[in-house]
C-alpha cells in the first residue's frame, strides 16, 4: 500500500525547522532536532523530506513566492518614492528578521556553487529588479530625487537591510548584547535606514 503523506504532519515538520533554523542557523541544525521540535522520529521525518537542504529548499521557496510578488505589489503601489521605499525596507527586515540564517546560507551557497544555486534560486520567483530600476529612473527624470544609479542605491538598501542579520554573532559577541537587546537594535533600523536612504537622494 502506498503511504499518503498527511499535511498536517508536513505543516509540523516545516515549522519546526523554521525554529530549529531561526535557533542554531542552517548549518547547525539537524535533522534529529528537527524531528524532536516536530515530535516525530527521524524516519518519519525522512519520509517527508530526504534531507535537511530539501526541507530548507521547501521553507525558502514558500518565502520566496510570498516575498518577491509583495516588492513587486509595493514598487507597483500608487505611494509616493519615498514611502515605497520605507516600506520596502521595513518589510525586508521583517521578512529576513523570520528567517535571520538565509542571508549567510545564500551568500554560502551561492559562493560553493554559484551556477546551480542560483538558477535553483531563480527558478521560480526573481527580484524585481526592473520594477525598481523603472521606479528610481522615473523618479529622477520627474526630478523628484537626485540623479542615482538604481543598482548602486538598491545594493545600498539591501546591504543596510541584511547586513545586521550575517554579522548578528559576532556584532551581538563585541557589543556584550543579548539576543533580545540585539532584536530591538533590529526593530529600530525600520525607521533608521529608510531614513538614511531617503536623506541620500532628497533634492
Amino acid at each position: 500500500m502506498v503511504k499518503i503523506k498527511d499535511l498536517s504532519t508536513e505543516q509540523k515538520i516545516l515549522e519546526a525547522a523554521r525554529q530549529v533554523f531561526f535557533d542554531k542557523g542552517m548549518h547547525g541544525a539537524r535533522m534529529q532536532d528537527i524531528a524532536d521540535k516536530a515530535g516525530i522520529n527521524k524516519a518519519m521525518l525522512h519520509y517527508y523530506f530526504r534531507s535537511k537542504d530539501k526541507l530548507f529548499e521547501t521553507i525558502f521557496t514558500d518565502a520566496s513566492n510570498h516575498f518577491f510578488p509583495m516588492l513587486n505589489a509595493i514598487i507597483e503601489s500608487d505611494k509616493t518614492v519615498f514611502e515605497k521605499i520605507e516600506v520596502l525596507c521595513i518589510e525586508y527586515i521583517n521578512q529576513v528578521g523570520k528567517m535571520p540564517y538565509l542571508p549567510v546560507f545564500i551568500l554560502s551557497e551561492a559562493s560553493r556553487q554559484q551556477q546551480v544555486f542560483l538558477k535553483k534560486l531563480w527558478t521560480r520567483q526573481k527580484l524585481p529588479l526592473k520594477s525598481f530600476t523603472g521606479m528610481i529612473e522615473t523618479a529622477v527624470r520627474e526630478k523628484k530625487i537626485k540623479p542615482v544609479d538604481p543598482l548602486q542605491l538598491l545594493m545600498n538598501i539591501l546591504s543596510l537591510c541584511i547586513f545586521p542579520f550575517a554579522a548578528q554573532p559576532i556584532f551581538q559577541h563585541a557589543a556584550g548584547i543579548s539576543r533580545k537587546e540585539y532584536e530591538t537594535m533590529i526593530e529600530e533600523r525600520k525607521k533608521t535606514i529608510p531614513r538614511l536612504i531617503i536623506q541620500s537622494i532628497k533634492k
